[in-house]
């Protein structure tokens, strides 16, 4: 798959109705992920939440999005990120090298619980970026 750039938005609790108002909007095809389906026990409150959402329209539009993860604050006007994904292990971190030199990393480029190396930082000018690399598909 190649590397991919798209909006990654965050929500306080109402990812899923958002998620579905896009996909009213703008067509296309939703997958979405609750905290409650990776297998492990979810936060408090949180099973039903969307650890992670993606719409993929017939135009080439990708959106994604997901509630705050506990303990996190929601701020209107900065919930969004910029997502950078695909299967390039060697072009994404490459990417994450550069967008996070000088940055501030919270939370490390390595293996998650879903299977695929992620990280997320802020870089120098405030702007935060998620780079996800996808486990190649045998």
């Amino acid at each position: 798959m190649p590397s991919r750039l798209n909006p990654y938005i965050s929500f306080s609790g109402e990812a899923k109705q958002a998620m579905e108002f896009y996909k009213e909007a703008l067509g296309g095809d939703l997958a979405v992920h609750t905290y409650g389906a990776f297998g492990s026990e979810a936060p408090p409150g949180y099973a039903d939440k969307i650890m992670h959402s993606m719409l993929e329209t017939a135009s080439g539009f990708t959106l994604m999005g997901a509630d705050n993860p506990p303990g996190t604050e929601h701020k209107p006007g900065n919930n969004f990120a910029v997502s950078l994904s695909g299967d390039n292990a060697d072009e994404l971190r490459g990417y994450w090298d550069k967008l996070s030199d000088g940055g501030t990393v919270s939370v490390p480029l390595e293996k998650q619980k879903w299977g695929d190396v992620f990280g997320m930082c802020t870089d120098k000018f405030g702007i935060t970026w998620m780079v996800n690399i996808s486990e190649r598909q045998t």
